[in-house]
């Protein structure tokens, strides 16, 4: 059986610049690829491709929000990274590391529509 290699999630945007400085800036993904109505960010093997929005969509619209998972290995870590620009985002729009039921520690971050999770699995595996 072929192999994947890899999933990418491609998310419409209203502003495909501003939505390349948030992930470089608030998570660190760093732009591969950027034309005209398409960009391609990635970090480490993980990549998030922006497509232009239809003009007259309505980003406020709750059908067009989507929650993206972002699966690390030192969520405390890649937050410290980023802290600055975290909390220069609007009040309410990010949450500080805490510990999940189910076994996740994670930090939230909104963009737009978009509520990207940041996690570590914190199972014992001793």
């Amino acid at each position: 059986m072929t192999r994947v290699l890899n999933v990418t999630p491609m998310i419409a945007v209203a502003d495909i610049d501003a939505a390349c400085d948030f992930l470089r800036d608030c998570l660190g993904f760093e732009v591969g690829f950027r034309m005209e109505g398409y960009a391609w960010c990635h970090r480490g093997d993980g990549a998030i491709r922006l497509l232009n929005a239809d003009p007259n969509a309505d980003m406020d619209d709750p059908a067009r929000q989507h929650i993206i998972y972002i699966d690390v290995d030192d969520v405390d870590a890649f937050y410290d990274e980023h802290r600055a620009a975290l909390d220069a985002l609007p009040s309410g729009h990010f949450r500080a590391p805490f510990d999940r039921p189910y076994n996740q520690r994670e930090f939230h971050a909104i963009h737009g529509p978009f509520l990207f999770m940041v996690g570590q699995d914190i199972r014992d595996k001793t």
